[in-house]
């Protein structure tokens, strides 16, 4: 069923009642024979305007059922009680229009006991025909559908939310990226000047101290063995401050692994490969160790790909959670049938079996890589 049919279904089926009750009202009470034209008239009128009015918004319905039901009275008026499923079925159309309690529905199936006689069970019949019909309708059919259509309405909200959290998480993490990489930059600067304000002078001593040794070497060498002594205890110094400016101005692992690996989907991209790199959760909260093995495989993962795959994307995801650290790295290649662990896939097992990890690798769909590192 196709969607104008499936929409317009109840519109199709109020017609073909319709003009089944108008034959049957004519078959049965013999209106045309020896009638004069206002019946036929009466009844074209009857039909067209319970036809027409659904080609009309709903606030104007209100009219057609209006001229309907006032000219049923008239045709009630001139035929009599033979005509009466007509207006049983005027009054399930203004009953639809106004869905009221489910209760109102059995009172236009009552008036099929007006005409008492032989056709009395047919109209009970075909009256409670039209009951059931117009029920399922307005309070069965008519309900699911309105449900259908908030759920719907409420799965596009929903996933436009996703797609809007999406983005924005895309976002944050490029700004984190550009942040890191800033940062990183930064503190090469900071290192760079730190290293020649504190060292350059003790370095610089130790070399004019050297060369003042150099000269007295032979004619006072107790001195110069003082001299060699302080020289030796200059550098040591200066190599203490060395670590301890090292320790102090390393950024961040997590920071720099996101950063390489932003790198290497650049990278990627610079070869026409659409690359996306996600992550979800703390990356700070995985340890250095951890992080090698991740970028490591990655690495080599998506080496693999853009040797072997030729796939026209890649995705690497990282999901952070609170007792493990799940890695995914997956392409859109053509995979293969049977997967060869060569030197690049045993030393990625290798290394997450080390951390008592868990590496499964599917080439169904593509190929990926997936790893699951305990926390």
């Amino acid at each position: 069923m196709n969607e104008h049919l499936r929409n317009n279904y109840f519109t199709a089926v109020k017609t073909l009642l319709l003009v089944i009750i108008l034959l049957y009202t004519i078959l049965s009470c013999s209106l045309l024979t020896g009638a004069s034209v206002r019946v036929p008239l009466l009844l074209a009128l009857f039909t067209g305007s319970l036809t027409f009015k659904e080609v009309f918004k709903r606030g104007k319905q209100i009219w057609f059922l209006a001229a309907a039901a006032l000219i049923f009275f008239v045709i009630f008026g001139i035929c009599g009680k033979g005509t009466i499923l007509l207006g049983i079925l005027a009054g399930y159309e203004i009953l639809t229009y106004i869905r009221p309690d489910i209760r109102w529905y059995f009172l236009p199936a009552a008036f099929s006991l007006i005409n008492v006689g032989e056709d009395t069970v047919s109209n009970i019949v075909i009256a409670l025909l039209l009951c059931i019909i117009y029920i399922q309708h307005d309070h069965v059919v008519s309900v699911y559908r309105d449900q259908t259509k908030e759920n719907t309405l409420n799965e596009q909200s929903l996933k436009h939310d996703m797609d809007r959290r999406e983005n924005e998480m895309k976002l944050e993490l490029q700004k984190s990226l550009l942040s890191a990489e800033n940062q990183v930059l930064e503190e090469r600067a900071q290192l760079s000047q730190t290293l020649h304000d504190k060292l350059g002078h003790n370095i610089n001593g130790s070399v004019y101290q050297l060369e003042a040794v150099k000269l007295l070497m032979e004619k006072d060498p107790e001195r110069s063995k003082g001299m060699i002594q302080a020289v030796i205890d200059q550098l040591r110094s200066g190599m203490d401050e060395i670590r301890a400016i090292l320790r102090n101005k390393r950024p961040a692992k997590h920071l720099l692994a996101a950063a390489q690996l932003e790198k290497l989907c650049e990278g990627c991209r610079s070869k026409g490969i659409d690359t996306e790199f996600t992550t979800d959760g703390e990356l700070s909260a995985v340890p250095e160790k951890y992080l090698e093995i991740i970028l490591d495989n990655c690495y080599e993962a998506v080496s693999n790909s853009l040797k072997y795959s030729g796939c026209t994307g890649i995705k690497i995801q990282i999901y952070v959670m609170n007792k493990f650290v799940r890695c995914t790295i997956s392409d859109n290649g053509s995979g293969c049938a049977n997967v060869t662990d060569g030197m690049g896939i045993s030393g990625m097992r290798r290394r997450v079996r080390e951390a008592n990890g868990i590496l499964e690798i599917s080439s169904d769909m593509g190929f990926s890589v997936n790893m699951l590192l305990p926390l």
